[in-house]
């Protein structure tokens, strides 16, 4: 498995970070799949996080692993269209299956590219995940 897909998947709830003009937004995902073995999350392409992204596609992810130890994750954000990457994101477990439907005009699906993730903690050295 993608190691940034499996760090994401220990997390859980993780919470992405965008910009509007000078304003930062940050909101909370947790759908996150591997597909051709790189990572890749979704929204709705009506949502004001898809405006956010296609503005500016570098974002920042971040989640906790406990109450001492969080994971982040710098990357650029590349929305593939491909209905295979779509079906791939809603059949993994944390796929917003209930809200859409491969090929329905609404789902949009980023695989992340220029990924820097590190996992850091209070009592421990931070440590990069590739």
């Amino acid at each position: 498995m993608n190691k940034i897909v499996g760090e994401l998947k220990k997390v859980g709830v993780f919470y992405i970070a965008t910009e509007e003009g000078a304003q930062p937004r940050v909101r909370p995902f947790g759908s996150v799949t591997e597909f051709e073995g790189a990572a890749y999350i979704c929204c709705g392409n009506f949502k004001e996080v898809y405006k956010q992204i296609v503005a500016n596609p570098k974002v920042e992810l971040c989640g906790m692993y406990d109450a001492t130890s969080w994971l982040r994750v710098a990357a650029t954000l590349k929305e593939d269209a491909r209905i295979e990457v779509q079906e791939a994101i809603l059949a993994d477990p944390t796929g917003p299956k209930g809200l859409y439907t491969a090929g329905d005009g609404r789902l949009a699906v980023f695989k992340l590219t220029d990924v820097k993730a590190v996992k850091y903690g209070f009592f421990a050295p931070p440590e990069e995940i590739k």
